[in-house]
């Protein structure tokens, strides 16, 4: 269906558009439903995207609004660059502000530490959904610990992807099976978004320029916003759980191709 819309809003006008534009709308679908399967955007995509949207752009100079293939060219990598550094930019002030999610327990809880994953006392959770990046750090203070070889008493505990603390002791995580420990509280680490995004955008604003990464930057937030919103109060969503935004992206994306352009000129005037 929508290499059918494709072609009816562009083959008229060119045929090698109209090709590239269903390339591109190919890589959404793709993107769209890995995102909201496995929480990730492939390389192959995002990457292999931005390499792909640049040759598009040389080759197909109307995709830029061009009419050269270096005025193209420079105008999609300006988009490449852009949609990484709002991105990353969106992405490091999240991780400033809301990077730490502090979760409280009752008291004398007993929490489980395995080689894969976290065992709270109401639900259980991957490492690989904690652990985003190697500064990463699960902090604690327990009042006991206890190890297959040793136990401790009223001492912290911070976990981290390659070390382990507790109290003084530094160790190797892969060399502790399993741990308990008792505490009230435990801070986790938490990302406002992931690599996968800001590399996404990056492919995006190859093929589009700089003004689809800001448009679809501003639709997909709002759009996400209202469909999080919506299944957070008809209780099928925790607050806390984890929202793919890839498909936002990919939603403002496809709106932009067919309606973005227009809708500049109709607001700007440009």
């Amino acid at each position: 269906m929508l290499f059918l819309a494709g072609w009816l809003g562009f083959g008229r006008s060119s045929v090698a558009l109209t090709l590239v534009y269903c390339l591109f709308l190919s890589g959404l679908i793709a993107a769209t439903f890995i995102d909201f399967e496995h929480f990730i955007i492939p390389d192959e995509i995002t990457v292999g995207g931005a390499v792909v949207g640049l040759l598009c752009s040389l080759l197909v100079p109307q995709l830029q609004g061009e009419v050269t293939r270096v005025g193209s060219g420079l105008q999609s990598l300006l988009g490449l660059c852009a949609g990484v550094a709002l991105i990353y930019s969106i992405l490091r002030l999240g991780k400033l502000l809301f990077g730490r999610q502090r979760v409280l327990l009752a008291a004398d809880s007993r929490i489980v530490f395995t080689e894969t994953e976290l065992h709270l006392p109401d639900k259980t959770i991957p490492y690989e959904e904690i652990f985003y990046r190697e500064s990463d750090v699960v902090v604690l203070h327990a009042a006991t610990v206890e190890l297959p070889d040793r136990c401790y008493r009223d001492v912290p505990v911070r976990l981290a992807p390659q070390r382990l603390w507790i109290g003084e002791d530094e160790m190797d995580p892969g060399q502790v099976p399993h741990l308990e420990a008792v505490c009230a509280e435990i801070v986790l680490p938490r990302e406002a978004m992931g690599l996968g995004d800001v590399k996404y955008m990056a492919a995006i604003g190859a093929f589009l320029g700089w003004r689809a990464v800001v448009f679809s930057l501003m639709v997909s937030s709002i759009i996400g916003s209202v469909v999080g919103v919506s299944l957070i109060l008809t209780g099928k969503r925790a607050a806390s759980a984890r929202l793919p935004y890839g498909p936002y992206i990919s939603l403002a994306a496809m709106i932009w191709v067919f309606y973005g352009p227009r809708w500049v000129e109709l607001f700007f005037g440009r």
